[in-house]
């Protein structure tokens, strides 16, 4: 079989909005059989794809997530944003903000963060005077601060296929994280001055206190889980796992998680692993076929043709990864694209790490267009509104996440600074 014929069934099995997983699968293992290949091979292929200790960790940051959103992590993080921003004009959409970028620490997911602020903040906001696209733009916007700020799910994945140092990448990427916050406030800014209808709170320092006590427990987590894997202590897998330990614990003394919603959160954390697995294994078997084509080398032959400016070259793959995270799913196009794409980058002297934020943030603003979109389908869910209505809020909120995007392509030391201040 062509390697053109088998990208051509890919892509008509994913323009009929097959599962990724099997959108890759099928077409392998077809390709597989025609070859000559036993299908045993192809099962091994595919199984060491997902048998990987370091990502393990994956699992554990989703369970880490979905524990920290029933145990009502997020609404103490809230209050304290809001007591501490509360007099501000447009304080909502500034604790919106703020609230994103302090359970990102825990979520490491977009969707996770959608879910459970969107729920959370969206009709305050709107009760607030907010006209409904501004909230659910700026909350499905401000959830993309989760997968780019430790601990990121993206990051474990792009880490283990890059073998790279996930403590590494994590350092890489908390600058970035905050640009993009940093970014949206002043977005925030520009949109709310001229409102005169947004609703403020007095400030209270004894509300401030409250709110600061409620929040000492939660701030435990990232510095436990970031401490752990930058100190040498833990592995980031064991920082996982410590993580999970620690927000079971926190939650039963806040008396807010139940044996049922430690279940319940197993079960959302198999699920979610169990679709991200068969990506994972399939996605496998795709790059082992694409190594047997040559397919690394005829792109690297491509673009080394076309320019040897490695600012041109990250533009191209700026250009080529937000049309595949347009119809793709992130996980599947970095487990696709880092093995073709990462040797070429090399070549051209770009860090690892710093290629591996840029595809990052590249991706993750993918989850913000349709027709895949996946942040917008949750916020549409979680608020009972139309899918494009939630575009049509977020589209002011792309400026400038683009902006960082263009930052962290011209400007690497934004990413490798703190690596290399930390000895990474």
């Amino acid at each position: 079989m062509s390697l053109w014929i088998l990208i051509a069934l890919i892509a008509i099995l994913l323009a009929l909005r097959v599962p990724v997983g099997f959108a890759f699968l099928g077409p392998s293992l077809a390709y597989m059989i025609i070859e000559g290949n036993s299908t045993g091979l192809a099962l091994r292929v595919a199984a060491d794809g997902v048998s990987s200790f370091p990502l393990l960790a994956v699992p554990l940051f989703i369970l880490l997530g979905s524990i920290a959103n029933r145990a009502g992590i997020a609404d103490r993080i809230f209050d304290f944003a809001l007591a501490v921003l509360g007099r501000i004009k447009g304080n909502l959409a500034y604790v919106n903000i703020g609230t994103s970028v302090g359970f990102a620490w825990m979520s490491g997911s977009a969707l996770a963060d959608a879910a459970a602020l969107g729920k959370l903040q969206v009709p305050g906001m709107v009760r607030s005077g907010y006209s409904f696209r501004f909230a659910a733009g700026l909350t499905s916007a401000s959830s993309l601060i989760a997968p780019v700020m430790p601990p990121s799910i993206p990051a474990v994945i792009y880490a283990s296929v890059a073998t790279v140092s996930t403590g590494a990448l994590f350092a890489g990427s908390v600058l970035p994280a905050m640009l993009i916050a940093l970014g949206l406030v002043i977005t925030v800014f520009i949109l709310v001055r001229k409102n005169s209808n947004l609703n403020t709170i007095r400030f209270s320092w004894s509300v401030l206190g409250r709110a600061s006590v409620r929040v000492i427990g939660p701030i435990g987590a990232p510095i436990i889980i970031l401490g752990g894997i930058l100190g040498g202590f833990f592995t980031p897998t064991e920082a996982a796992a410590v993580g999970v330990a620690y927000m079971i614990v926190l939650g039963l003394i806040y008396r807010t998680l139940n044996l049922r919603a430690i279940i319940d959160a197993l079960k959302e954390t198999a699920a979610v692993t169990g679709a991200i697995a068969l990506i994972l294994a399939a996605a496998a078997l795709l790059g082992w076929i694409l190594a047997r084509e040559r397919a690394p080398q005829a792109v690297a032959d491509g673009l080394t043709s076309l320019t040897d400016n490695p600012i041109v070259f990250l533009l191209l793959v700026n250009l080529i990864l937000i049309i595949l995270g347009m119809v793709i799913d992130a996980t599947a196009v970095l487990l696709i694209t880092v093995p073709v794409l990462l040797p070429v980058a090399v070549q051209y002297g770009i860090d690892p790490i710093h290629f591996g934020v840029v595809m990052i943030v590249n991706l993750m603003i993918g989850l913000l267009t349709p027709p895949v979109g996946s942040v917008l389908y949750v916020m549409s869910s979680v608020t009972n509104r139309p899918v494009d209505e939630v575009f049509r809020g977020v589209l002011p909120f792309l400026v400038p996440l683009l902006a960082v995007l263009g930052l962290l392509t011209f400007f690497p030391q934004i990413v490798t600074i703190v690596p290399t201040l930390l000895g990474l």
